[in-house]
């Protein structure tokens, strides 16, 4: 029989009546301990229990202490959701090294930017996937890459292991993953691990200086983890599929490190597919699926066309975007779980801070959720919550009362101190009252539930992975026929937002918009490349007296012209 969900709390403030500090590993080597034999990582071809990823993990540390790495290193990776992904992520923790987890979507010059900014000293990463070659970008940026590392292109760049995910045979000089785990000492760890030691440094985006590495530490990362496993109400084993990448906070807090507090199984699915989730539901007899509004519109379509029975489905949790209208409806007649939830986070608030409650009312799902009650990892001095959000007037800094907008700010136990090696953007995210700039708009109502209205700054998310505009301008305006590049979003059913690229062309060299797309495509990540490219007559350029484009005003030409007011 189901438990209600003050059932599932109480069990689960029976094992953790109080918050104690840990790191990465030792949170797997509890569940180890407690759980051995119950499936942690379980795909189509089989499983691994805590007790094999607790063993895989500590002989991936033997590895990596064999070439090198030391507490403090960086080691960047580049992996999508295999179990190996796991197991290394654990294995970084056992050395006091920081993980510095890359987007698999990045292409070269995008790598690169990370690799140097991060100052990464190790690389394990994927021969190619998806389309993308790696090793090829490699060869690109640091020639000799295999017996040298990184060499004058990337000097802290000691060493480059491949992960052969493609399966085609490598160069006998490349250092293999296989190599770190077999035939390994293991490594348990170091000795006094700190948990307030970073565990990762999460990049925001891109390519061309903008990014930035978010520093998480050990303490943040399982603080909101546990307060994810509180908030929803996991049950004893609870089971989770997600297609969701690993390398985000989304996949990794909300997905890899909730259901270790619970013995419970992740399914990681390694590109999303609607009818591979539905299946992955159903044969692996799932309680939770984790998705974006992007990801669940398609499962719902696929279960209209062909309906079908999933009786394990609990709980969904459709969050990260905007949600179109009659969303809740559909996912309550078609995947019929008992719970539904969405929420409000980001990187710099190690995930999810707002959420509603599986029992709430369904008219809340409307809303992105109260502050979320993290139970004893939360903060007794803030009501047990990681993180207190405030609506600010950012002209004036003033906290606002219950139904006015204004600029989502926070600070708490969850809200990082700053981005790596950024001094000044890690100062200017701040306000003076220490509070974290989110660059979000929106309210909170009278029962304390947040209400987004729009952003302040000029980032938008298509498919749940913010862009930076910049970095799509800068690349257009490299093109000598483009005079200048103002991309803006605009509307986008499946994808939530999607890029809208003015150009200010030149009379010659002549250039088409579908010239600039396929340039963007050639150098960009898919999510970051412009679904539209809109030529502008310098005399139509909305700007400032200084100079500057109006890009609000942008945006809604944008909407006007394409005819998107309906979304």
């Amino acid at each position: 029989m189901k438990r209600t969900v003050e059932d599932r709390r109480k069990a689960l403030l029976e094992r953790y009546p109080e918050w104690r500090p840990m790191c990465l590993h030792q949170l797997l080597d509890e569940a180890a301990g407690a759980f051995p034999a119950s499936d942690y990582v379980v795909t189509d071809q089989r499983s691994w229990s805590y007790a094999e990823i607790a063993a895989r993990s500590k002989a991936i540390a033997g590895g990596l202490l064999k070439i090198g790495v030391s507490p403090g290193d960086h080691v960047a990776v580049i992996m999508a959701n295999y179990v190996e992904f796991v197991a290394l992520k654990y294995a970084i923790s056992r050395l006091g090294a920081v993980c510095v987890p890359i987007n698999f979507l990045n292409r070269g010059d995008e790598i690169g930017y990370v690799l140097t900014q991060s100052d990464a000293a190790y690389l394990i990463t994927m021969d190619r996937f998806r389309g993308l070659d790696y090793l090829a970008a490699l060869n690109d940026l640091a020639p000799g890459w295999a017996r040298q590392g990184g060499g004058d292109a990337f000097a802290e760049l000691r060493q480059v292991v491949v992960f052969p995910a493609s399966g085609d045979p490598l160069p006998d000089q490349v250092m293999l993953f296989a190599a770190l785990e077999d035939e390994q000492a293991p490594f348990d760890g170091i000795d006094s691990p700190d948990a307030h030691a970073v565990s990762d440094i999460i990049y925001t985006s891109g390519t061309t200086g903008t990014p930035k590495g978010v520093l998480m530490t050990h303490e943040m990362v399982l603080r909101a983890a546990f307060g994810s496993v509180y908030a929803r109400a996991f049950d004893g084993g609870w089971r989770v599929t997600f297609s969701l990448p690993m390398y985000h906070v989304y996949g990794y807090i909300e997905g890899m490190l909730t259901v270790p507090f619970v013995g419970g199984a992740i399914i990681p699915q390694r590109a999303y597919d609607p009818e591979a989730t539905i299946a992955a539901i159903a044969d692996h007899e799932v309680d939770d699926v984790l998705l974006v509004p992007t990801m669940t519109v398609p499962i719902l379509d696929a279960l209209e066309q062909k309906p079908r029975d999933l009786p394990s489905l609990r709980a969904v949790i459709s969050s990260g975007q905007r949600s179109p209208a009659g969303i809740w409806d559909r996912i309550d007649a078609l995947l019929g779980p008992d719970e539904v939830t969405t929420g409000y986070g980001m990187s710099e608030m190690t995930a999810t801070m707002c959420m509603t409650r599986p029992d709430d009312p369904a008219e809340k799902l409307s809303t992105n959720g109260r502050m979320r009650d993290a139970g004893p990892a939360g903060d007794p001095a803030a009501q047990n919550r990681l993180a207190e959000i405030f609506i600010v007037d950012p002209a004036t800094d003033q906290k606002l009362p219950a139904g006015q907008q204004g600029e989502i700010r926070a600070r708490g136990h969850c809200v990082t101190a700053g981005y790596y090696n950024k001094p000044e953007e890690t100062e200017a995210a701040f306000d003076k009252n220490g509070l974290f700039r989110s660059g979000d708009l929106g309210w909170f109502d009278e029962d304390g539930y947040l209400h987004l209205s729009g952003r302040l700054k000029e980032t938008y998310r298509c498919g749940g992975e913010q862009v930076m505009p910049t970095e799509i301008e800068d690349l257009l305006v490299r093109h000598p026929a483009v005079l200048q590049a103002h991309v803006v979003p605009v509307p986008d059913t499946r994808m939530g937002e999607a890029g809208a690229a003015f150009v200010v062309l030149r009379d010659a060299p002549k250039v088409t918009p579908d010239a600039l797309m396929a340039l963007c495509a050639e150098n960009l990540a898919r999510f970051k490349v412009p679904k539209y490219v809109l030529p502008i007559a310098l005399e139509d350029l909305p700007v400032t007296p200084s100079g500057r484009a109006r890009k609000f005003l942008l945006s809604e030409r944008a909407v006007q012209e394409l005819g998107l007011a309906d979304q």
